[in-house]
């Protein structure tokens, strides 16, 4: 790929000479992505939509700014559907896992009135509306669950009683999850979106908002899980009785956002999720 007009005034604008062209990166599965040496060091340049990477940057300032210890790429610039942000070395040391539930445990602390993001994002490719609410139930139900719901009916991907069990499940909520302070959260923390580095773990790739701090480890464990020595950490002594419920629970976004994304493959495990939540 060669450097565009709008990519070198980015590069240009955060004082950064290239020194060679940007080279592919794997797993670009939304964006296309890339590495490129400069002057000052070698960077990642992301190119996409302008709204999805304008969500990406103001999420990755605010992880960086939360002070959790964990590492976060810098964002060196971000305009015209160009992200650029600094490149991270890998290398992992023997405490890495519980690093990561310590740093998730301090992110997660801090905590805010309201339940949302004062922008939308995104997560994958489907718009993500965070439009603040007061109540963390109410905020599910309306501003993920229902959504993607509606979403996945109009394309065919689901039919009427499947909507009905989620939409009981989904009015439902009141009856057993408390609402507390609402925390910082990744939003999108699936285990590719976690790195590891001489410096410590890192995670790339958000879709920031606050809400329940669950939302982040029933996406670690969806398709995998940390070992014990994260959970330890990240509990320190307090696990929820109720964790395999919510666990359950916050699997269910990202689960439709999938059948959504991929299609009907993802549809036995929407319902397995579905039963496990009507029966818990």
């Amino acid at each position: 790929m060669s450097i565009d007009e709008s990519l070198a005034a980015l590069l240009s604008d955060a004082g950064l000479t290239p020194r060679g062209e940007p080279q592919p990166l794997g797993g670009g599965d939304i964006a296309a992505v890339y590495r490129l040496s400069t002057d000052q060091g070698e960077v990642v340049v992301k190119h996409d939509d302008p709204e999805r990477l304008a969500g990406e940057a103001d999420g990755l300032r605010a992880l960086r700014e939360a002070g959790s210890g964990l590492v976060v790429p810098e964002v060196l610039g971000e305009a015209g559907g160009w992200l650029v942000m600094e490149a991270l070395a890998s290398g992992r040391a023997p405490d890495d896992e519980a690093s990561l539930g310590e740093g998730l445990r301090r992110l997660h602390a801090l905590t805010g009135e309201s339940h949302g993001w004062p922008r939308d994002n995104a997560c994958g490719r489907t718009p993500q509306p965070n439009a603040p609410l007061p109540d963390g139930r109410a905020f599910q139900r309306d501003r993920r669950l229902l959504p993607l719901v509606d979403a996945c009916q109009a394309r065919g991907l689901m039919d009427g009683r499947l909507r009905q069990r989620i939409e009981a499940i989904a009015h439902g909520l009141e009856s057993w999850l408390p609402d507390p302070p609402a925390s910082l959260i990744h939003g999108d923390l699936w285990s590719g979106n976690v790195l590891f580095t001489p410096s410590g773990p890192a995670i790339i790739d958000p879709a920031v908002y606050r809400h329940y701090p669950e939302v982040d480890l029933a996406m670690l464990t969806l398709f995998g899980s940390p070992g014990a020595a994260f959970f330890e950490a990240y509990w320190n002594g307090g696990t929820p009785t109720d964790w395999p419920r919510r666990e359950t629970l916050f699997q269910l976004y990202p689960l439709l956002n999938h059948l959504l994304l991929f299609g009907g493959g993802y549809r036995g495990a929407v319902e397995q999720v579905v039963s496990r939540l009507e029966t818990a």
